[in-house]
């Protein structure tokens, strides 16, 4: 069997805490890389970065910057993704784009692989990554959608501060050092000092839900492809470094055992079941970080409704909430030799 042919791969958005992680697992997953192209704004130019056993140099995104690259891997934000994206695609470049800027355009497939592939074979030039709290929730819910129809879906979220930035994860060490300290915690980049707090860390919305709920809303119908599923969510900020949590509340269609449920999540591709309350075996953010799995846990009945189940959730959002997501992506459109759109969004 032959090699995977090399692929020149750009990545926008390098030096932040995805964009390093990205590096990380082009890297760890041995993808053919032919040539790397680290790219960020001007303030971050020169800055080098170690991959593959030596260095990269970023360099200032710009007008060339996607000339003669296969794929283009971004975490830069939705502004710029808007601005860049088209002239990647443009240069002959296909895009996967960590953003918000496309997850609800219906012209862009939203794509987690476990859940919907094949959504890729229609893609344009640009394919989003979804938000890394709706990733994790969806892997675990797809073998329990196909065996049962999922109808509803309430989640509240714990989310780590790296879901925020690299500078998010130092004031969090800030803010717990000033309250162990007696002194006040500052609150620079959160509405809140996240010291030992809980906080809502989005816009809200005029329905008074936060942007990152409904983001949560909207992604999940798009992947699951069904517009029948209802689905609410309360996300809020935890003093946590990195890997989000989530209790999720689904209900069914056709009644699901927790046996049932448990039995197909520990057979489903990238879930990872810990569920034995009994030897305090649960998932946790702090054993999920640094793994590229889904954890599930306290998989149970609810007592009070039929045809519903339970499910904690957990999983590194620098990792299969972000960075390894787009790279399996890249993995797929390789395999598939699907890089090349046959019908372009921008020519």
């Amino acid at each position: 069997m032959s090699s995977p042919r090399p692929v020149r791969v750009a990545v926008l958005g390098a030096t932040g805490a995805v964009g390093t992680e990205m590096l990380r697992v082009l890297e760890q997953r041995k993808f053919p890389v032919a040539s790397l192209r680290a790219l960020a704004s001007e303030r971050s130019a020169g800055r080098r970065l170690p991959f593959a056993g030596g260095e990269v140099t970023v360099e200032p995104v710009g007008p060339a910057s996607f000339q003669g690259i296969d794929l283009a891997i971004f975490s830069a934000g939705a502004t710029a993704s808007k601005q860049w994206a088209p002239i990647a695609v443009r240069s002959g470049a296909t895009v996967v784009d960590n953003s918000s800027g496309w997850r609800t355009d219906p012209k862009v497939p939203l794509v987690v692989p476990e859940v919907n592939a094949r959504a890729l074979e229609w893609h344009g030039g640009i394919i989003a990554n979804p938000n890394c709290s709706t990733i994790q929730m969806v892997v675990a819910l797809k073998p329990l959608h196909d065996a049962a129809k999922i109808r509803r879906v309430i989640v509240s979220t714990y989310q780590a501060v790296s879901g925020k930035s690299g500078r998010a994860m130092a004031e969090l060490t800030e803010a717990t050092r000033a309250v162990l300290d007696g002194r006040t915690p500052p609150a620079v980049l959160f509405p809140k000092p996240m010291g030992f707090n809980v906080s809502f860390d989005w816009p809200f919305a005029e329905n008074g839900f936060t942007e990152e709920e409904m983001k949560m809303t909207k992604e999940t119908v798009k992947i699951m492809e069904d517009t029948s599923i209802k689905v609410t969510a309360t996300t809020a900020r935890v003093p946590v470094y990195r890997g989000h949590a989530e209790a999720v509340y689904i209900e069914t269609e056709r009644r699901l055992s927790a046996a049932a449920a448990r039995e197909l999540l520990a057979k489903a591709p990238g879930v990872v079941v810990q569920d034995d309350p009994a030897t305090k075996t649960w998932p946790s953010p702090r054993e999920a970080e640094g793994r590229g799995e889904v954890f599930v846990g306290r998989i149970r009945e609810d007592h009070a409704q039929d045809r519903a189940l339970w499910l904690w959730v957990v999983s590194d959002n620098l990792l299969k909430g972000a960075a390894l997501n787009a790279v399996q992506i890249g993995e797929i459109l390789l395999a598939k030799g699907m890089f090349k759109p046959k019908q372009p969004l921008f020519v």
